[in-house]
């Protein structure tokens, strides 16, 4: 189907969309959550051939991470639906509602946004997720993945619109532009006639030229380049663990730790254990001076360039500085974060209020890890993405985010003088 095709469809649709009750839109989600489980050796099937696909054409590690569909991914979108399902629905919420001196009652009232784009990469949860939000909140959504997923992606739409069908409800609230072009990406960015809000999610370059091309209103999702700071006060055992976790556990997701920063008075004690730590999954340690002294194997540790410091690996790497203070570390993070997720392990109160107050990122944490930025840890059973902007969301992105509210006025017949 034609884009231009597609976009209308998805317009004419989105009041029925809007007008559906908090039941119907529930039952839908568990429809399509059993449909998921129910489907779920053909979602592996096609999953199998962009994986297939991804390992021919060399695609890393990280990214055939992200591309993998298994059993346990598909149950994990389904509980994401029902969660989604379970929460409270904020359309149609008052948010306020005061009375003038002239007796008019002036209020503010959650709404859909309308219709919402996506654009993505090889992300195949993220159509599921896209929905169940979009869905929740009353709005229809139109879906440009990558072509690395593009089998994925078809068989995950096809199984919800089998699933709204079955409810008697529109397949085009949820649409895939299975042109997976350049060309038809930048004319899905000119759409605004049709489409109310474009988000991007993926790497640097992607959200870059959707940022700078569209000509719809966009929230910005970003790239992580997300920090721990290991303050001079902080219990090692815990630092290692968190840092492990966080760097390793996923190593293809943007709440991964890419960037190390470790108070000087830890270094004798704390690289040689982390060395050996990390090496457990061959990471590859990119240091400064200091800390590769304090190492014992220079095949393990590399120097850093400037470069490495705004650095998002997406791989088996990770940079690492040392610093003599709290303030040089929130100094450096503020610098070259991305905005997204910073941690502090710390035993010092005041370092740890110091650092949540003062560093600018979507996320802040202290004594734990930064993979913790995420809609489904977060209770929204979902998200949409990851705002690294400060308009009009911030942070994982759940169904209030996908809202717009509108006035709402009560009168008994008063005029303007």
């Amino acid at each position: 189907m034609e884009l231009l095709e597609i976009c209308k469809q998805a317009q004419e649709v989105k009041q029925q969309i809007a007008a559906l009750s908090t039941s119907q839109k529930n039952d839908a989600l568990f429809a399509v959550a059993d449909h998921f489980m129910a489907q779920r050796e053909s979602l592996i099937a096609a999953n199998a051939i962009d994986l297939e696909n991804g390992r021919n054409n060399r695609m890393p590690e990280g990214l055939l991470d992200r591309l993998l569909l298994s059993e346990e991914r598909i149950m994990q979108m389904a509980e994401g639906l029902r969660q989604v399902a379970a929460l409270e629905d904020p359309i149609g919420e008052v948010l306020s509602m005061k009375r003038r001196p002239n007796g008019l009652m002036i209020g503010q009232k959650r709404v859909p946004l309308g219709v919402i784009g996506i654009i993505y990469e090889s992300r195949p949860n993220v159509t599921a997720d896209a929905f169940g939000l979009c869905f929740k909140t009353g709005n229809t959504v139109i879906l440009r993945g990558g072509r690395d997923a593009i089998h994925s992606n078809q068989a995950i739409v096809s199984c919800i619109r089998e699933a709204l069908d079955a409810q008697g409800l529109p397949g085009e609230a949820i649409s895939l532009i299975t042109d997976t072009s350049h060309e038809t990406a930048r004319e899905f960015m000119h759409m605004n006639g049709y489409v109310d809000v474009l988000i991007p999610r993926g790497g640097a370059g992607l959200i870059r030229t959707v940022v700078e091309n569209a000509t719809i209103p966009v929230i910005e999702t970003g790239t992580g380049n997300c920090h721990i700071y290991v303050d001079e006060s902080a219990d090692l055992d815990m630092a290692l663990a968190i840092i492990f976790n966080a760097k390793t556990q996923r190593i293809g997701v943007c709440n991964a730790c890419e960037s190390l920063l470790i108070h000087e008075s830890l270094l004798e004690r704390l690289i040689p254990a982390l060395e050996g730590r990390l090496r457990e999954k061959n990471v590859e340690i990119c240091a400064d001076e200091a800390i590769r002294k304090a190492g014992g194997d220079q095949t393990t540790i590399v120097f850093a360039t400037e470069e490495d410091w705004g650095r998002e690996y997406l791989d088996y790497r990770i940079s690492a500085k040392s610093v003599a203070s709290v303030e040089e570390a929130i100094a450096h993070i503020n610098r070259y974060n991305t905005g997204h997720s910073e941690a502090i392990i710390t035993d010092s109160y005041a370092n740890a209020e110091k650092f949540l107050n003062e560093v600018d990122a979507a996320a802040v944490y202290v004594n734990a890890s930064t993979r913790f930025t995420d809609g489904f840890e977060f209770g929204f059973g979902a998200e949409i993405g990851i705002s690294t902007q400060k308009l009009h969301a911030r942070g994982p992105m759940g169904l209030e985010a996908l809202t717009s509210t509108k006035y709402i006025i009560y009168g008994n017949g008063q005029i303007r003088p």
